[in-house]
C-alpha cells in the first residue's frame, strides 16, 4: 500500500521502521572480529556527525579557522571505517570489496581536494564562514561552473 498509510501522510513510518529494526534478532557472524565488526559503522556514524559542526552560522557558535581542513580530514577518515569493516568479517570477498571501495574513495578524494583548493585560493582562507560571506553576491557554482560540475560528479561517486 505504501508509507503514506501509516499515520497522517506517513509521518509515523520512520518510527515504525525504527521499532522494527531494533526488535530484530542480533546476528553474530561466526568467524568475525566482533569489536571491529560492530564498532566500524559506529565510528563512521560519529565521523559523519562531526561534519555537522562545520555548518557556518552568523552568530559564530562554533567557528573553525581551519574548517576546510577539518572537512577533508573527516571525509578521508571515513575510508578507514570501510577498510576495517571489510577486514573484520574474515571473508575474502568482503575484504576485496572493502579494498575496492577504499581505492575508489581515495581516488575521488584527490579530485575533491584539488577542487576545494581552487576555491580556497579565491578566498585565501580556510574558514567556512568566509566562504558563506563571499558567496552572498555570486555563488561559486556560477563562478566556477566546470569545477562545480566536477565536484558534483566526484561527490556522487
Amino acid at each position: 500500500k505504501g508509507p503514506n498509510k501509516v499515520g497522517i501522510m506517513g509521518i509515523l513510518q520512520p518510527f515504525s521502521d525504527a521499532i522494527k529494526l531494533f526488535s530484530k534478532e542480533q546476528i553474530f557472524p561466526n568467524y568475525s572480529n566482533y569489536v571491529s565488526y560492530y564498532m566500524s559503522p559506529i565510528i563512521g556514524f560519529i565521523l559523519s556527525l562531526m561534519l555537522w559542526m562545520l555548518i557556518p552560522y552568523y552568530f559564530n557558535l562554533i567557528s573553525f579557522n581551519l574548517g576546510i581542513l577539518f572537512f577533508l580530514c573527516c571525509t578521508s577518515l571515513g575510508v578507514y571505517t570501510v577498510m576495517i569493516s571489510g577486514w573484520s568479517s574474515n571473508s575474502n570477498y568482503s575484504l576485496l570489496g572493502g579494498l575496492r571501495a577504499v581505492a575508489q574513495t581515495i581516488s575521488y578524494e584527490v579530485s575533491l581536494a584539488l577542487i576545494m583548493l581552487s576555491s580556497i585560493l579565491m578566498i585565501m582562507d580556510f574558514n567556512l564562514l568566509k566562504f558563506l560571506i563571499y558567496q552572498e553576491m555570486v555563488w561559486f557554482f556560477f563562478l566556477m561552473l566546470p569545477l562545480s560540475l566536477c565536484w558534483m560528479s566526484s561527490s556522487m561517486a
